[in-house]
This record gives structure tokens, C-alpha cells and sequence, in this order.
């Protein structure tokens, strides 16, 4: 008889930071916890976000049973729409994160018929063979959860992303009870949040933010702007609660940001005073100093309302000297340039910029070492697997495991796409399965094999150039000198007699290979090659080159 196994297989979210996406698989039965985007690094252009590849869930259809939601952060509900596209399974999450994302799939229109369901912390319930409870952690969002997986072998405790918080915005602090609980019961495997796995000591409370906001939005003699995430519920109402207390409206931008205030605020996880908020037609006939606009954009993301304020492009908001800009966000890894250019925007057209590195403005909401010792402390893990972080952070918190008692062997860094199986004497990885990026494009995604993203930043970085040939019919020989066009490739005072130059390589090129017999593609990529060589040697420089052959 086979010695039963768990098998752990994470997508997204082990050895980087975003798309969060782990299955947990035993018998026939898998279910899948979080489904995450990541935010495009600056070389990607054109790219909206990245989702994991489901390659294998889709291989595995049949068995997958479930998806089971930690809380309502882009990084872990952002690609649930794509992914419920394919799979048929039923979404458990809490109450807000169930709000979360309905919002999210209200925006895609195609999905119908999605099975979610709202579940209560420390409510047991069957999925398969295996017994799923949630139970409440702390996080810069309400209604954040871990979860605890009862399979024959033992219970596995996800804990989500979490901190040790003992004054919550929203009062709810990490059920301890629930911990302990699950701890003399026994647990098999603990998953644990390595975020902040380098960063020492604790994690500042939620509460010394909204100190610093308060403090700051009084101190304001002019309008405020406060960015932040769109799904940071808890800041949300923390800068509410300053603009009621300064005598200040609240104007918001930014359609996802729009979308979750309005859910929240009706499922009461926000709590606004009647006429706080009022519609930007309504702000601009305030007086700047009563007005405070919450936008998104913290990520400097390309086409967020704070980034199009900061470039000028925003049809509703424009930066006036005395404004006071907050971001209230740490910049993702990878995000940091398109921040900064954001910062110097808002200061060029006069605005003062309160930062994560120059004000009290943003706490993370991932635990520090001594948090992360004390959640294994209380756990006893068999096993442990590190995940959410680069891999310097999964190393960091494995060694972590093993000064807590974990055994050595027991404490295992797995990253994207490796296939652990653990049984009761051994931890082995015995795979890997397809877990790249998947990048979204507006309605269009591409594999990483694609070479569209390659194809985009060659042509960012070397301009391109478009040759129109017109040739006889029956002649094939060309009828005029070719018209050669670029574009991001050489300032129109240089360009003239070089374009010369290779409108001449292209023709006689057409010239030589007129009655050669060759398909017009391959004539084509000819000309490409040639002109291409032409315009290296007098430029110096690689533009792509296009061709188009028109017979008349």
C-alpha cells in the first residue's frame, strides 16, 4: 500500500514578490489558495500585469475542488478573473474580500455564474477529503485571514500575508486562540509569509499611521492628496477619519478605487459620515483647504489618477502650488523608478510630497523576524516551507524555522513551480511543473515564451523604420524608388540623406532579386536584411526594419 502524501505546488509568490498562488494537492483532491497579479516591471512595456501560469491546474481540472481566498489584495484576488475563466471551482473568502471581488468581476463581463462564497472565521467545512477552516489574522486590510487545512496526514496552516498587531484599525486582532488551538492539535506543515523575513524586531502598528495622517492632513494649508492601494480599506478609513476631523470633503479618483469605497462603505467595513464624500464637480467648487482627493496611483502605476495628475494628463485634477501630495505605500520591487518619477512630477508643479522615506506614512503589513519566531513558536510546524518573497527572504525565514526547532531537513526552500512532496518521514522535491509569467495586455495575454515583449522594448530602444516599394506585376521590378519612414530612430534634420541612402540599398536590392523566382516574403526580408546593414554602417545604430511590396 502507497505511504500517503501531500504534494505542495506553488505558481506564483516563492522566490518573488506578487502573483501569490500555491496548490495544495492530496488524493484526488486539490485545492488552490490565492490567485495573485504582479505589477509590471519598467521593462515591460505595454504590459498591464502579470498573472501565474495555471498550466497545471488546467492538466488537472477534474481534481481541482476549490480556491481558497486569504484577503482582498490585488497580489492575491487580481488574476482570479482570468483563472475562473478556465476553471469551474467554487471561491472561498471572508465577507469583504468576497466584495473585493465581486467588484473585480464586474469588470469582466464574460464570467457568469461564479460560485462565491462568504465564510466565517473558525467555521470548519468539508472540501473533498480534506476539512477547511479560516481563522483571522492581522494585515493592512480588514477581514484578512490564514487558513488551516485538515488532510489525512495532518493539518497544514497557511498563514496569508500578516503582522502581529495589537491595536488593528478595525479592532480585530490575529486569533491567537485559534493558533493555539490548531497547535495542540498538531500541525503537519506550516506556510508562512516571508515578506519582512530580513527586517528585525516588529512591525509598527497600523495605528501610528493614522497618527501621522492625521497629524499631517490638520497641518495642511492647502488641498491634500492621499494615494494609496485601492484594496487598503483600513487607510481608507484612517484618512476619512482626518478629513472629518480637519473639516475637509473627500473627492475620490480612479476607477478601482471608486468601485471599493462605494462596496465598502455599503457593506460597512468603511464608515462615513453623511456627505463626506462629494463628486470632483462638487470639490472644485470648494475652497482647496476643505478639499482632500483620494486617488490610486502609489505604484506609480503608467495610467493611475496620481500619475496622471503628476504628468499634467488628468481631465479633473491639476497640481496648484501649497497642495499636499501623501503617498501612503512602500514602492513593490521593481517599482521604485516609476515612484520616484512620480514624486519629481508632483514637485515640479509645486506640490509638497510626504513618502514611506520621509514621513510616518505607510507601515507594512507583513511581520518582522520577531513576529515570524513567535508565529513558529506557537505553531511547532513539522514541516515548514517558507513562502510570499524573493528567495533571499525564504532562506532568511527557513533558518528562522530551524532556530525555533524546526529540524534541518524539514525546513525546505521551494520556489515557483517546484513539486514538494512531504509524507511522515521526508520532504522531497520530486518536479516541476510550468509556473512563469503570464502577461496581460488589455484583452490579450502572452506566454514568457513570447517574443512580443522583446520585439516592444527593441523598438522603444531602436526606433523603427518602414520601407513602402511599389513593383510591376509582370515586371516584379520596382516601378519608384522605394519610401523609407522612421519613427523613434533619427531627428528629422539628420535623417534626410540617409534615408537616401537606404531608400537606394532598398531598391537596387528589389533590382537583384526581381527575377530570382523568390516569394515576395522572402524578397522582403531581403530588403530588410540589406538596409538594415546600410543604415548600421552610417548610423551606427539597429532600428527595426519593416517592408511592404505593393504590386500595381
Amino acid at each position: 500500500m502507497d505511504k500517503p502524501i501531500l504534494r505542495i505546488v506553488p505558481l506564483g509568490g516563492l522566490g518573488e514578490i506578487g502573483k501569490n498562488m500555491m496548490a495544495l494537492e492530496y488524493g484526488g483532491d486539490i485545492v488552490v489558495i490565492d490567485a495573485g497579479v504582479q505589477f509590471p516591471e519598467e521593462g515591460m512595456p505595454g504590459i498591464d500585469f502579470i498573472i501565474p501560469d495555471i498550466t497545471y491546474l488546467r492538466q488537472n481540472r477534474d481534481r481541482v475542488r476549490a480556491i481558497l481566498i486569504t484577503h482582498g489584495h490585488e497580489d492575491h484576488i487580481g488574476a482570479l478573473p482570468y483563472v475562473l475563466a478556465e476553471l469551474d471551482v467554487p471561491v472561498y473568502a471572508s465577507r469583504l474580500t468576497n466584495g473585493l471581488i465581486s467588484v473585480k468581476l464586474r469588470e469582466h463581463s464574460r464570467l457568469k455564474d461564479v460560485q462565491l462564497n462568504v465564510v466565517e472565521p473558525n467555521v470548519r467545512f468539508k472540501i473533498g477529503r480534506l476539512s477547511v477552516e479560516f481563522f483571522r489574522v492581522c494585515h493592512s486590510i480588514p477581514d484578512a485571514m490564514g487558513v488551516a487545512i485538515v488532510t489525512p496526514l495532518g493539518t497544514v496552516v497557511h498563514t496569508g500575508d500578516f503582522k502581529i498587531d495589537h491595536s488593528p484599525v478595525d479592532g480585530k486582532r490575529t486569533d491567537f486562540a485559534s493558533l493555539a488551538r490548531l497547535a495542540e492539535e498538531g500541525v503537519f506543515l506550516l506556510l508562512s509569509d516571508s515578506t519582512y523575513a530580513e527586517i528585525e524586531g516588529y512591525t509598527l502598528s497600523e495605528q501610528v499611521v493614522g497618527e501621522a495622517l492625521d497629524r499631517t492632513i490638520g497641518q495642511a494649508k492647502g488641498r491634500v492628496m492621499v494615494a494609496t492601494f485601492a484594496s487598503l480599506i483600513s487607510r481608507m478609513q484612517q484618512v476619512i477619519n482626518a478629513a472629518v476631523k480637519h473639516g475637509r470633503k473627500v473627492t475620490v479618483v480612479g476607477r478601482s478605487m471608486s468601485g471599493n469605497v462605494k462596496m465598502a462603505t455599503n457593506m460597512g467595513y468603511l464608515n462615513v459620515p453623511p456627505d463626506t464624500i462629494v463628486s470632483i464637480g462638487q470639490a472644485r467648487q470648494l475652497p482647496l483647504n476643505e478639499v482632500l482627493v483620494l486617488a490610486t496611483g502609489a505604484q506609480g502605476e503608467p495610467t493611475s489618477a496620481l500619475v496622471r495628475i503628476a504628468n499634467g494628463e488628468h481631465q479633473d485634477v491639476d497640481v496648484v502650488p501649497g497642495d499636499t501630495v501623501i503617498i501612503s505605500a512602500s514602492p513593490i520591487p521593481g517599482n521604485e523608478t516609476l515612484v520616484a518619477k512620480t514624486i519629481d512630477n508632483l514637485f515640479r508643479q509645486g506640490a509638497t510630497v510626504l513618502h514611506s522615506r520621509t514621513a510616518l506614512v505607510h507601515v507594512h503589513g507583513h511581520a518582522s523576524r520577531e513576529e515570524l519566531k513567535m508565529m513558529l513558536s506557537i505553531i511547532k510546524p513539522r514541516y515548514f516551507v517558507p513562502v510570499h518573497g524573493e528567495y533571499r527572504h525564504l532562506v532568511a525565514h527557513a533558518a528562522l524555522a530551524r532556530s525555533t526547532g524546526v529540524g534541518d531537513s524539514n525546513a525546505v526552500v521551494i520556489e515557483d513551480g517546484d513539486v514538494l512532496e512531504l509524507s511522515e518521514t521526508e520532504a522531497t522535491v520530486v518536479d516541476h511543473v510550468p509556473a512563469g509569467h503570464v502577461f496581460i495586455d488589455g484583452h490579450n495575454r502572452y506566454g514568457a515564451d513570447s517574443g512580443l515583449l522583446e520585439q516592444r522594448r527593441r523598438l522603444s530602444r531602436d526606433g523603427v523604420a518602414f520601407i513602402a516599394a511599389t513593383v510591376g506585376k509582370k515586371t516584379r521590378k520596382p516601378v519608384t524608388a522605394p519610401r523609407l519612414i522612421s519613427s523613434g530612430f533619427l531627428e528629422d534634420v539628420d535623417s534626410k540623406e540617409i534615408l537616401q541612402i537606404a531608400s537606394q540599398e532598398a531598391f537596387t536590392t528589389l533590382e537583384r532579386h526581381s527575377s530570382s523566382g523568390l516569394e515576395w516574403d522572402d524578397v522582403s526580408a531581403k530588403v530588410a536584411q540589406s538596409v538594415s546593414r546600410v543604415l548600421y554602417k552610417e548610423t551606427g545604430m539597429r532600428p527595426t526594419v519593416f517592408v511592404q511590396i505593393e504590386e500595381v
